[in-house]
Formats: C-alpha cells, sequence, structure tokens
C-alpha cells in the first residue's frame, strides 16, 4: 500500500485566540502604599500578559469585597503584595480578549465572570486581567456584567459554607449572621434553596428584604439578642465574629451539642476552635476557592431565578476610593461594583 505525503492546507482566516491586539497601557486604580482608602488612585499601567493556560479578559466591572478593604489598609493580604504600584480586587465580569488556543472553552469574545488570584497577579481595578482558565465560567446570560461582578468571591464563599460545608438539606436548623452583606445575602438564599429553615440576623430595614430571600426568621441585631429567641440550631455561619462584638461566643451558647459552628472573618475569633470544643460543638473556619465549575453551578441558578444577587451602588473606577469608604461604614446591602469600562 502506497500512502500520498500529507500536505498542508494554507488558511487566510485570522486566529480565533484573540479578538484583537491589546494596549500596551491600560487604566487602573492602584496604590502606592497602604493606608485609608484616599491611597486608591487612577493610574497608567502595563497591560498583564498571560502564558500557559491563563485568558487575557478586558474588564468591563469589578466587584468590592470586604477583604480588598482590609487588604489596602494593611491587613487582609498586605503582606503578600510583592511590589508597588499595586492593582487590588478579587471579582469581575468582561470578554475574553486572548484565549491559549483557538479551541479552548472559552474563546476569544465569549463574555465570562471570575475571580482572580490577586495577590498572586493584579487584581481587577484595572482595564485588563489575567485569569486562571479554572477560575472563571460563562456569564449568566440574564445579569448585566455589572451584576455579575457582585458575585464570583461572595457566592463562592456562600457556596462553600452552605453546600460544601454545613451540608444544607431540608429541616436543618441554620443561623447566618450579617444576612444582609455579600456573603450573607448569597448564604440565605442557598440555605433557603436546599431547604433548611433559615433564621438571619440584620437590621431593621432590611428584615422584609431577608424574609424575601428565605429567611423564616429575622433578628434585628440593634434591639434583640439572638440568644434570647434562637437556640438549638445545626449550623450557625458567622460573617461578623467577635472583633466589633461578641458574636461569636454568644453563637456558641446557641448550637446544639454536636452543632457546627463556621467562623468567617480572619482573626475575628481567637481561639474558637477551644471555645467550640468547650461548648461542645464542632467548628472550622473557611476560605474562598475560586471553582470556575462551582461557579458555574452558581450562575445557572442565577439565570433560572433560583437566587439573585443585589447591587447596591455603583461607582465609576476612578472613584474606588469612595466605594471604599462606603464599604467600610458596613451598613450596604449586598454589593458594591466598581464599573470599569464600556459594555
Amino acid at each position: 500500500m502506497r500512502f500520498r505525503p500529507l500536505r498542508s492546507t494554507p488558511t487566510s482566516s485570522p486566529t480565533l485566540a484573540m479578538v484583537a491586539e491589546p494596549p500596551a497601557d491600560m487604566r487602573a486604580v492602584v496604590i502606592d502604599r497602604t493606608g485609608p482608602p484616599e491611597v486608591l488612585h487612577e493610574a497608567s499601567s502595563p497591560v498583564p500578559r498571560p502564558v500557559m493556560t491563563e485568558l487575557l479578559v478586558r474588564v468591563v466591572a469589578a466587584g468590592i469585597n470586604p477583604i480588598d478593604a482590609k487588604t489596602r489598609s494593611g491587613k487582609g493580604l498586605s503582606q503578600a503584595i510583592a511590589g508597588y504600584p499595586a492593582v487590588l480586587g478579587f471579582d469581575f465580569s468582561g470578554v475574553v480578549v486572548q484565549s491559549p488556543y483557538e479551541s479552548h472553552p472559552f474563546p476569544a469574545g465569549t463574555e465570562v465572570f471570575g475571580m482572580l488570584p490577586f495577590p498572586r497577579t493584579g487584581g481587577s481595578y484595572a482595564e485588563y486581567a489575567v485569569v486562571p482558565t479554572l477560575s472563571v465560567a460563562r456569564k449568566p446570560t440574564s445579569l448585566s456584567h455589572v451584576e455579575a461582578a457582585g458575585v464570583p468571591l461572595a457566592a463562592l464563599t456562600a457556596w462553600g459554607l452552605v453546600v460544601e460545608t454545613a451540608h444544607a438539606h431540608e429541616g436543618q436548623r441554620m443561623l447566618i449572621h450579617a444576612g444582609s452583606g455579600g456573603v450573607g445575602h448569597f448564604a440565605v438564599q442557598l440555605a433557603n434553596y436546599f431547604g433548611a429553615h433559615v433564621t438571619a440576623t440584620g437590621s431593621a430595614r432590611n428584615a422584609s428584604w431577608l424574609r424575601e430571600l428565605g429567611a423564616t426568621t429575622v433578628i434585628d441585631y440593634t434591639s434583640t439578642r439572638f440568644e434570647d429567641v434562637v437556640a438549638d440550631v445545626d449550623v450557625v455561619i458567622d460573617l461578623v465574629g467577635n472583633v466589633h462584638s461578641d458574636t461569636g461566643t454568644r453563637s456558641l451558647g446557641v448550637i446544639r451539642p454536636g452543632g457546627l459552628y463556621i467562623v468567617v472573618p480572619t482573626h475575628s475569633f481567637p481561639g474558637y476552635a477551644e471555645a467550640a470544643a468547650e461548648a461542645g460543638v464542632r467548628t472550622t473556619g473557611y476560605r474562598v476557592v475560586p471553582d470556575g465549575s462551582a461557579l458555574a453551578t452558581v450562575g445557572r441558578l442565577l439565570d433560572s431565578g433560583a437566587i439573585q444577587v443585589f447591587v447596591d451602588r455603583v461607582f465609576d473606577l476612578a472613584e474606588a476610593a469612595d466605594a471604599h469608604a462606603l464599604l467600610e461604614e458596613g451598613h450596604t446591602r449586598g454589593k458594591i461594583v466598581l464599573r470599569v469600562s464600556d459594555d
């Protein structure tokens, strides 16, 4: 048998891995040092270049999270920042500009949302960002980029707490502190979706809204001590801790023997493991995992209407300092988002 030699077939079509050559520089909000919100300022920064299986994304909107403000102030992840100026931000929604190869699951032009590996890379307060393939998902079609940017870190944290750690199920009794915040409003919805009986703490102005999200009972923390009205719960998701109150310590007293206490804010309850053991309950901290597959599941829940994201305020990128100041006031309902570029 004789084989014919293989011949290459030339093509004149452009590569599918890139929409257009990105510019050399981009607009970004950076910090040159840690400090108050005013250290955030706009600057020109080099556009990052993806390597291996990373995506280059044009950022349309960036979500703001408490960890951003803590890091900016000198706490949080500030010790891991390799150098300045630094671009903050984990959450983004945008459009893929460059993907690793033509048949990649997220080709150029795909609308995506996800989490950046800040501070290992630059953050999302910029017009372009580099992100690992496994940390993104297709943007829910029912959401704008501004809405989608408010989802990733908060919703993935809530998913990890409610679904993967607490294993929410029918009839489970769950107390969620700070239910109206970014993580809290997702946690309330997910717990209710999976059948748990949800009690949430929040302010009086958010009580009716929290009930709409799925909380059966809402406790106004400004006027009522939660331990006076709730007891023998299976799980407490503590998004407050002991930093500004004794919420964590008091929570241990309302959990049934062998129940679960999950504390989320870093360093908010020193000695929580020992205190939980003494109270006869199980305990764990939690760190969010930037899992694109879990985020895709969250996206389907959003598109189906089973859960929703609430964006409280939207600021332009140059107003990042004002956005941080508002976040630190501590009365935000849902999420704060930066509008970075045109849709």
